[in-house]
């Protein structure tokens, strides 16, 4: 349901970029060259995603009594992750990098995947599981860039990166929208929350298993 590939690699080297084909799309490019005209810069990008994200929190959070909310969020989903694509191309491909590029990667999108997942918890009635499944997210992204500090290549897969919660959660909106004609209950935003839940976790064991594998490869005789 995903519009826009996250990229969460806005600096760095191509092994640590995440394979994104929306990179190639005139769309990104057009767009991209029309922001390489002006004065932002990718941090600039990266942290407009966490106000997107902030956003569609807000609105993730009142959408349970106001539901057409939920377009709302779904449009915020989209721009957090447009931001996440273009904060890579205006650095990459425009040339803009800059020394602290590699926090404003990372940390914005921790921020931003923290705000959209505690939301999704607490609009699903149990804050504990947003909070839950926000801490599962980060660590796939620790996992993933502890596997780059040992020399590998950073490992982008799922099965709930953060391209796939976003995604999920852009279905999730869709189908609660129409569930909230139905019926009061909030099955949709509970389910979604645990799947990212035990989604991020698995990944988390995926990614483990691979570290632990190039490991041992690297070191047998």
């Amino acid at each position: 349901m995903s519009v826009v590939p996250d990229g969460e690699d806005a600096e760095g080297p191509a092994a640590d970029r995440r394979p994104i084909a929306a990179r190639d799309s005139g769309f990104a490019r057009r767009l991209t060259a029309v922001l390489l005209k002006t004065a932002i810069t990718p941090n600039q990008i990266s942290l407009a995603s966490v106000a997107f994200a902030a956003l569609g929190a807000v609105a993730l959070f009142w959408a349970v009594r106001w539901p057409v909310l939920y377009l709302a969020v779904l449009a915020a989903v989209q721009l957090r992750l447009l931001c996440n694509l273009l904060d890579g191309m205006v650095a990459v491909e425009g040339g803009r990098g800059s020394p602290v590029g590699a926090l404003y990667n990372e940390f914005p999108d921790r921020v931003a995947d923290t705000l959209l997942i505690v939301a999704l918890g607490y609009a699903a009635g149990a804050g504990w599981l947003g909070w839950a499944g926000a801490l599962a997210a980060a660590l796939t992204a620790y996992v993933r860039v502890f596997g780059g500090s040992l020399g590998q290549a950073q490992d982008f897969r799922g099965p709930m990166a953060k391209q796939h919660r976003m995604a999920l959660m852009s279905l999730a909106c869709v189908l609660a929208l129409g569930e909230a004609f139905l019926m009061t209950e909030h099955f949709v935003l509970y389910t979604t929350a645990w799947i990212i839940l035990a989604g991020s976790l698995l990944t988390c064991f995926a990614r483990t298993r691979a570290i632990v594998s190039r490991i041992r490869g690297e070191t047998k005789p």
